[in-house]
């Protein structure tokens, strides 16, 4: 039914792990192939290419369905549709932003500052000239085609790049001047196969499991036991997305009770949870949330 592009590259990896998370595993003859499968019947056809090409080949019918960043879907402009943010990227849940940047020792303090006629380096020509026109710089916007880092100050004087954790950038001595975009992956669709009702409830579909396995990271479920005279005491200490569910037991002394909990912090919480009177404490982990 639907046509998929998936992005080669550095979001390459963390995409095909949230797929076979999501229970859409994606098959390929070898880790260089550009065509997959998706057993599922919901998906008939599968590519892998570069994230730069996806918004354009999604605009122009070629694909139903991608996964690229919001940082091309501006740079060319495409005309498509967002199912909705996909919070991970090549090494963190964080966003990645496009910035300037400039030598650490450069004078500039603001984009205003950069002189008529400097050099700047970046693979998103189209959307550092529009943030340039914007704000009254006159630039000469050199297109790169990888290393956009190394080319400063030898080549150009300035850089409009990607950057996570702008460790890198702080290794090649280059500070950031100001950001152009924060950018999530995001999943897209044409707009037509979006108007066809039952591509878009297939395309639905996936993003209800793509995002439920998104949820659900950094989450487990949290199973204990407590005599009925501890109980509100566990209850106090128990986080939860909503609330606790909270069962009587057989017998009529004790409850079981079950949060959905962070996995961050629950090496103090279970300890706090046995203190306050819980027994039989499970931590198990979670594929999927959805609401």
């Amino acid at each position: 039914m639907l046509s998929l592009v998936l992005p080669k590259g550095s979001l390459e990896k963390a995409t095909l792990e949230l797929f076979d998370a999501a229970d859409l595993t994606v098959q390929r003859a070898s880790d260089r192939d550009y065509r997959a499968s998706i057993d599922d019947p919901r998906i008939d056809r599968v590519r892998v290419l570069r994230p730069q090409e996806i918004p354009t080949y999604l605009e122009q019918g070629l694909f139903d369905l991608g996964i690229t960043g919001r940082d091309w879907i501006t740079e060319t402009d495409a005309d498509v549709v967002s199912l909705g943010e996909l919070k991970y990227s090549k090494a963190t849940s964080n966003p990645v932003r496009v910035i300037m940047a400039v030598p650490a020792d450069a004078p500039w303090q603001r984009v205003s500052d950069l002189p008529e006629g400097v050099r700047i380096s970046t693979e998103f020509p189209a959307l550092t000239q529009r943030f340039l026109e914007k704000n009254g710089v006159k630039a000469r916007v050199v297109p790169s085609y990888g290393a956009t880092e190394a080319k400063v100050p030898d080549i150009v004087d300035a850089i409009v790049d990607l950057t996570e954790t702008g460790s890198s950038l702080r290794k090649n001595g280059l500070r950031i001047l100001d950001t152009l975009l924060t950018s999530y992956t995001e999943l897209v669709a044409n707009r037509e196969a979006y108007e066809v009702p039952e591509k878009r409830a297939a395309m639905e579909d996936i993003a209800l499991l793509l995002q439920g396995v998104i949820r659900a990271r950094g989450q487990v479920l949290l199973k204990l036991n407590v005599a009925n005279g501890g109980l509100q005491g566990v209850l106090d200490i128990m986080p939860a997305m909503s609330s606790p569910t909270v069962t009587p037991l057989a017998g009529g002394q004790m409850h079981a009770v079950e949060s959905v909990v962070a996995k961050r912090g629950v090496n103090t919480l279970i300890p706090a949870l046995r203190t306050a009177g819980a027994r039989d404490i499970l931590e198990i982990p979670i594929a999927k949330i959805v609401d």
